[in-house]
């Protein structure tokens, strides 16, 4: 039987249970359970679900692009995106390394009951900033960021709130909970 393990990853930490310089926080200060190994990766400066798991199956499955997993990231970015800038989303980006496969996006509210950031994100009180929801079915290295970057949105905070049908509800920064 497998285990699957969903953690809220947050800010500041790295995607992975070791780490060869002293004093960076990993998976490993947050979930005791051995054995199992992230299917997909954050940023050390992105937040949100973590799929744990020690199914190598599973791992493809949901970070391999021809299995087409959807993720959802909430995404905080710099002023307000425009309509060309979110159809540009929609149609793929190009980007060094490629055009991206089409994304699913929209504009929506801060989302309700989001904890704070540690460190906050950086006020500019000439600048807005706003929230979007972008559902992508690949996975390129810092590719929602490159992505909002190259549309004139920088990501100013990333969030990822699901994969496949879990999700990051009642789940607390650092927490985790085993699922069948």
């Amino acid at each position: 039987m497998s285990r699957i393990v969903l953690v809220n990853k947050p800010y500041d930490v790295l995607c992975q249970f070791t780490d060869r310089e002293a004093g960076r926080a990993t998976l490993a200060d947050y979930v005791p359970v051995p054995g199992v190994y992230p299917a997909g990766r954050l940023d050390r400066d992105s937040e949100g679900l973590v799929v744990l798991t020690d199914n190598g199956k599973l791992v493809a499955k949901l970070s391999q692009p021809k299995f087409k997993a959807p993720k959802v990231y909430w995404v905080q970015v710099e002023n307000i995106p425009t309509d060309e800038a979110l159809a540009a989303l929609r149609k793929g980006v190009m980007l060094k390394d490629g055009l991206t496969l089409p994304a699913e996006v929209r504009r929506m509210e801060e989302p309700e009951h989001l904890w704070p950031r540690d460190p906050p994100v950086r006020y500019r009180a000439a600048i807005p900033t706003s929230w979007i929801a972008l559902t992508l079915r690949e996975g390129k290295n810092r590719q929602v960021r490159r992505m909002t970057a190259a549309v004139g949105f920088p990501t100013l905070r990333l969030i990822r709130w699901s994969v496949g049908d879990w999700t990051l509800a009642d789940l607390a920064p650092g927490a985790w909970r085993q699922v069948d």
